[in-house]
């Protein structure tokens, strides 16, 4: 906690101000991000969010204690898509009564949770403090924790919720600074809307609480019928049900901006009585496929899996570091244009460090206080990343007299980064292959490309040595990692 004094400053989207982080109980930081909906395996877009706040949850515990910060990030697993993919994959059960409904909506979650979780731990993120599943928290509960029923009834008894056509509906109307977060007014959204879609609203922008549920949907019993939860009071009910009425940092993806996170704070606000729900709302920037929008129909749609498992992307498999890296590179408030040039760049840079980073027996017990102070201004990643370089030049540049201080500094700051710093690995028969291939190269006098084998080698970090067999004279090439 010494560090805390150095200052976090943080930009808030509420305000569109960069401001001094001032938590409303240092003793118990809160902060809640939205997670998947898991109806499929996450895709690289979904993966921003999980590594930026991760880097910002590592930096809390480290200013306050890692006692002393709570982490919420959310699982839905109840939403007309995840329903549809069960149909999708289990219909033929389902229309036998092999498998109910139900059943096949547990399976489709289950298996996609199991490897969103693999995924993100393979990316070097952290287990949040606690990661809820939306269907937990639909009808009361015997510990008396907030859910989305109890939310609902209370917006109702203050005047903040209708019933119509069988559904529960926000009335926009009754809150009068209602679109602060992203700056639209209910005029704004009146003036182009289709009222005529949904007669039973009374405003246009009014949204769905609860809806009925048909027999062959999932769905819980409730004061207004048997149905289910829209999606936005989910994330209202779990951050208050760990988190309180107020907390201090709310996450997420520039697109949850409107409507999810705006009618989040409609919701709670409305339902609690208060000012805020949180007082620091921070949004990361959207990704792009090489310079395209990612879109199923471009074919630009890439699964972390695919990419940690497939060759897909590139024509190879990327190691978990790497994209965590990638991501990173960028400023977490930035558009990202994901691309094999960026994910080449980052395993480069990765490979400098590391070689960097062997030098040191272990890592210290003090990050560099020049890296902290970089994330302390608003994850000022690229800031931080320049003070690794820099320590990676002073430890490969080190005489060797003493201690290796900026190897460990180094090997310090990757460990608390959520970078695997395990000694750097040479795949042997690669290098052979390499070789053999360089041989024939300049067998063929193909100075150029046999340049461009050596100059690759050397960028993973090992060095060919060329000499002359002294039985036979013939050329052969040896190697050693260069450190």
């Amino acid at each position: 906690m010494s560090d805390a004094s150095q200052g976090l400053r943080l930009y808030n989207t509420l305000t569109r101000t960069k401001e001094d982080f001032v938590p409303i109980d240092p003793r118990n930081v809160r902060m809640y991000v939205c997670g998947p909906t898991v109806y499929d395996f996450a895709h690289i877009g979904n993966a921003r969010p999980v590594i930026v706040f991760d880097v910002l949850f590592r930096l809390l515990r480290h200013l306050h204690g890692e006692t002393h910060v709570t982490y919420v990030r959310n699982i839905t697993d109840v939403d007309d898509k995840i329903n549809a993919r069960a149909l999708r994959d289990f219909g033929g059960e389902i229309a036998s009564g092999a498998l109910s409904l139900n059943e096949a909506i547990r399976r489709v979650t289950e298996k996609t949770a199991d490897q969103f979780h693999r995924d993100v731990a393979t990316l070097g993120c952290l287990e949040p403090t606690v990661e809820p599943r939306a269907t937990e928290f639909v009808e009361p509960r015997a510990d008396g924790k907030a859910d989305m029923i109890t939310l609902i009834q209370s917006l109702i008894g203050r005047g903040h919720a209708y019933v119509a056509a069988g559904e529960v509906l926000f009335d926009t109307a009754s809150m009068p600074d209602y679109g602060q977060l992203s700056k639209r007014n209910l005029d704004e959204q009146q003036a182009g809307a289709r009222i005529a879609v949904d007669a039973h609203k009374k405003n246009p922008g009014d949204f769905v609480l609860w809806k009925l549920s048909s027999p062959e949907e999932p769905g819980w019993q409730s004061p207004w019928g048997r149905g289910r939860p829209g999606w936005h009071i989910e994330c209202s009910a779990m951050s208050a049900a760990y988190l309180g009425e107020v907390f201090d940092i709310h996450g997420g993806g520039l697109d949850l901006i409107f409507p999810h996170h705006e009618n989040e704070i409609a919701q709670s606000r409305c339902a609690h009585g208060t000012s805020v729900m949180a007082n620091v709302w921070m949004h990361n920037g959207f990704l792009q496929v090489e310079g395209q929008k990612m879109s199923k129909s471009l074919g630009n749609f890439y699964s972390i899996h695919e990419l940690l498992e497939t060759d897909t992307f590139g024509g190879r498999k990327w190691p978990g570091d790497v994209l965590r890296l990638a991501m990173l590179m960028t400023h977490y408030r930035e558009p990202i244009d994901f691309s094999v040039r960026k994910l080449e760049e980052a395993e480069n840079t990765l490979r400098k460090w590391k070689r960097a980073a062997d030098l040191a027996p272990a890592a210290g017990s003090r990050l560099p206080v020049e890296v902290v102070e970089a994330l302390s201004d608003d994850l000022a990643t690229y800031a931080a990343f320049q003070q690794l370089t820099q320590l990676a030049g002073e430890a490969t540049d080190f005489d060797g007299s003493g201690d290796n201080a900026a190897a460990v500094a180094l090997k310090t700051a990757l460990t608390f980064l959520g970078f695997d710093i395990g000694a750097t690995k040479v795949d042997e028969t690669a290098v052979a292959k390499a070789i053999a291939e360089r041989l024939t190269l300049i067998a063929a006098k193909n100075w150029t490309e046999a340049d461009r084998v050596r100059d690759e080698l050397l960028a993973q970090g090992v060095q060919l040595k060329d000499g002359k067999d002294p039985v036979t004279g013939e050329r052969v090439t040896t190697w050693e990692i260069k450190r």
